[in-house]
């Protein structure tokens, strides 16, 4: 992985416990609109954590690819992903 290691766990560790703290809100019966409001936070959170880790595939991987044939193979790669995301 080319994506800064501390930046991802950082915020992959915010992404868990945001998570943790929706398990408790559920556990604790609490209002579905804030529940709701906290998936939707951590869902953002894992968004950036894929954006880091797509972003530094594509400044690296794909612009220090061997050949040509490296290279569209990881814009495929690219793509596959975006479209999973869209």
């Amino acid at each position: 992985m080319q994506a800064d290691p501390k930046t991802v766990l950082r915020l992959l560790k915010t992404a868990r416990g945001q998570l943790d703290g929706i398990i408790k809100m559920v556990e604790e019966d609490r209002y579905c609109m804030d529940i709701s409001q906290q998936v939707l936070a951590a869902d953002a959170m894992l968004r950036r954590v894929n954006k880091e880790i797509l972003t530094a595939h594509l400044k690296h991987c794909v612009e220090h690819a061997k050949d040509e044939k490296e290279r569209a193979e990881k814009i495929d790669e690219l793509v596959t992903a975006l479209g999973k995301m869209l």
